[in-house]
């Protein structure tokens, strides 16, 4: 089971629920539901999946009704077919109406985010190969989308700017090349922080190995938008002297290519960036 702490959720359903009730409230439910009208409803999915972001629904509802009564029939990882009931709520009717918009938005994203991930674990498995995101998120929502590709069987690339070096090729282009900038890097990172670099062909490589034939070479090398062809190559050259992490031209058709050539990850930003939101929906009980 995988959880994030509810201090890194809540900031973000308190935001959305803010823009949601705008400045007067939820119009609809004030003028039609009558004050302190109970209700009991299902959040169930309507098709096949892997779900994440099931706390957005108990702490959207909660936020707007503390005494409501919710239980959570699966977990964030959890894979489930379409009718599953993934939660039951019974709460104060305005409340919950007013949270129902919230908690399905961030649940139908988070879960298309870890289904779509699935589908890319399950495309390269027995090959050796790990599915990794990018930094391609959503603006303020990057650490339950990151989360969700961990729902989905994935593994995280770094979480910002911050916790790893990733030269990439206009890095390289101000220093002069993958030489001396991985030699800069070397030299700033702290004692813990790993050092990437990104090479655009098989030349770059050659100066990152000997690089690493040296001691001050990269932990991880990035072949971007490499032929296959030239995956295989470079797989063969490092003969796992180093990680190697493909990148670009990924999408479900190729990855499985990909996987087969012998690299150690596959980054693909389409995880977060282009996952459809999965269909769940809220039916009355």
């Amino acid at each position: 089971m995988r959880t994030l702490p509810d201090l890194m959720i809540e900031p973000v359903v308190r935001m959305a629920l803010a823009e949601d009730l705008g400045r007067a409230g939820d119009m609809t439910a004030m003028a039609c539901i009558p004050e302190g009208a109970r209700m009991r409803a299902a959040f169930a999915a309507r098709k096949a999946g892997v779900l994440a972001g099931i706390d957005c629904v108990r702490l959207a509802v909660r936020a707007m009704d503390p005494a409501a009564s919710i239980d959570l029939r699966l977990c964030d990882g959890d894979a489930f077919e379409p009718g599953a009931v993934l939660a039951e709520v019974e709460a104060d009717a305005r409340a919950f109406l007013s949270a129902e918009r919230t908690a399905l938005n961030l649940l139908g994203r988070l879960s298309g985010v870890a289904t779509l991930t699935r589908a890319y674990v399950e495309a390269v498995r027995g090959t050796g190969a790990r599915i990794a995101d990018t930094r391609k998120t959503t603006p303020g929502l990057r650490a339950l989308e990151k989360h969700a590709v961990a729902c989905g069987g994935g593994i995280n690339h770094r979480f910002g700017l911050d916790d790893a070096i990733l030269i990439k090729d206009n890095h390289v282009s101000v220093c002069g090349g993958v030489g001396e900038a991985v030699r800069r890097a070397r030299a700033f990172a702290p004692h813990l922080m790993k050092v990437e670099v990104e090479v655009d062909g098989l030349d770059q490589l050659d100066e990152a190995l000997a690089l690493i034939a040296e001691g001050v070479g990269p932990d991880v090398i990035m072949l971007d938008n490499f032929t296959l062809g030239d995956l295989r190559e470079a797989v063969r050259r490092t003969a796992g002297s180093v990680v190697l992490e493909a990148s670009g031209g990924v999408d479900l058709t190729t990855v499985r290519d990909i996987a087969e050539t012998g690299v150690d990850v596959i980054s693909v930003g389409a995880l977060t960036h282009s996952a459809p939101v999965l269909d769940i929906g809220l039916d009355a009980l």
